[in-house]
């Protein structure tokens, strides 16, 4: 017997899994006689399992041999060290969005930007990556309240680094302007935003002086496309208590504006979310059920002749239909923290992950690993703290992980666990990103088994 898990889903039937992910349904009795072993060449079950790599001969090697390769694609992301550098520009913010993650500051405040020599320094780090490629990605607050910095990241970045690089602007593009899109084009700059969906939705999750956030958004959505081109531009919606009755509705802000796809996005647990309660305000069970019907009209336009994804479902497909690594850090086990990203603070903190970074901002130095100043690349991969989380994180290992029929396809956030539970590994039958995991993914696997047409566009989806 090979390793395998399993889980009731029925009144006599279990979804099992082999170690590398691959499903099949199995009867009460077929599992007990393959637990048993009271199987034999020619009875079905016999076929259906060896088949499914759950059994092998004594002395066969070539189904051992199938495994390892695939578990070794799979866990390939591990030789992919660090190739995101997430630079906190300023803390400054001209929204005041109730549901955001950092503790934000008002856009007066310039004590809370990032200096020159504190970028110098982060810079250095980031080059001591040993990848040929990395992305440095400018995150606030608002980073094009600081775009001056900007501007002389990428420039030194460029001049100084023979590696290939990367850009990215993490903005709500309130105060783009054709200067700002000039330098993106000419340094091949790409920009992410925020939509939340309808003039009315966003601007009630995005609040800002003069309630226009929403029509600056579309606005900057709309010029950054003309200069730098369609695909250099993306958006991120993340969904509120208000959002939850109108999933179609913001599916059609996405495609009216031409976008190839949708991220739909839980609230997360750091920051105002928690000062301002908004994160308590809808549970996993709801939010399953807006994504559910979100997928579905997804679905629905992918049948009416639109190719369009939800990109959530796109990953967990990936995972789920090939062997392919993901750079998606939190679908990853070990951790993506420290492994995935580093994110040089304003103040010149460095932290595992974004996640991190924001927990430090209301108080919490869990996941803060060093600073610019006293630190190396290698003192703060190989820190103890970043271990001993990575190490907490391994799903192949963690109590109710270990035995999830889903653990596959599954990652770690022990930044999320920390948040919510005081602890790195968390009590998974409590957390509410093991409940959504399980869910997307029994979600997806029953469309995959009873809707071929919607199946077909799911597994197009896989393929990239």
């Amino acid at each position: 017997m090979l390793p395998f898990n399993f889980e009731r889903v029925g009144a006599n039937q279990y979804l099992v899994a082999n170690m590398v992910g691959d499903f099949v349904r199995l009867s009460i009795e077929e599992v007990e006689r393959l637990v048993d072993l009271q199987i034999r060449p020619g009875d079905g079950l016999y076929e259906k399992a060896y088949a499914a790599h759950l059994i092998t001969g004594m002395n066969q090697k070539a189904q051992r041999q199938i495994l390892a390769a695939r578990l070794r694609s799979r866990m390939s992301f591990l030789q992919q060290t660090t190739p995101l550098h997430i630079f906190v520009v300023t803390l400054r913010c001209e929204h005041s969005c109730p549901y955001c993650q950092v503790s934000r500051q008002s856009s007066d405040r310039s004590r809370f930007d990032m200096s020159e020599e504190t970028a110098f320094r982060a810079l250095d780090i980031a080059f001591a990556s040993p990848l040929d490629r990395i992305k440095i990605e400018f995150q606030g607050g608002e980073p094009l309240l600081n775009f001056s910095l900007i501007k002389t990241i990428v420039t030194a970045a460029k001049r100084r680094s023979t590696k290939a690089l990367d850009f990215v602007i993490a903005s709500n593009l309130a105060l783009l302007d054709e200067p700002i899109l000039e330098f993106c084009r000419e340094n091949d700059v790409q920009i992410s935003t925020s939509l939340d969906g309808p003039a009315d939705l966003h601007n009630r999750n995005r609040p800002r002086p003069g309630g226009d956030s929403h029509a600056l958004a579309v606005a900057g959505i709309r010029r950054a496309r003309e200069m730098l081109g369609a695909d250099r531009v993306g958006a991120l919606m993340t969904t509120t208590e208000a959002s939850l009755d109108r999933v179609d509705e913001i599916i059609d802000e996405y495609l009216e504006l031409g976008f190839d796809g949708i991220f739909l996005r839980p609230l997360s647990p750091f920051g105002f979310a928690i000062k301002t309660k908004q994160y308590s305000k809808y549970d996993a069970q709801k939010w399953l059920a807006f994504y559910e019907r979100g997928l579905r009209r997804v679905l629905e336009v992918n049948r009416r002749g639109t190719a369009f994804r939800e990109f959530y479902a796109s990953l967990l497909l990936t995972r789920m239909l090939s062997d392919r690594p993901l750079g998606y850090v939190d679908l990853r086990s070990p951790a993506g923290a420290g492994l995935g990203a580093l994110v040089y603070n304003y103040d010149g903190s460095v932290f595992a992950s974004d996640e991190g970074r924001m927990l430090a901002e209301t108080g919490d130095d869990a996941f803060r690993l060093g600073h610019v100043d006293q630190d190396s690349y290698y003192s703060l991969i190989l820190s103890d703290k970043l271990i001993s989380a990575i190490s907490s994180s391994l799903t192949q290992c963690a109590p109710e992980c270990s035995t999830c029929v889903y653990e596959s396809h599954c990652g770690a956030d022990p930044v999320y666990h920390h948040a919510t539970q005081g602890d790195v590994l968390g009590i998974k039958p409590l957390s509410a990103f093991c409940a959504r995991q399980k869910g997307i993914m029994g979600l997806l696997l029953h469309i995959l088994e009873t809707s071929p047409q919607d199946a077909a566009i799911l597994r197009r989806w896989a393929l990239g």
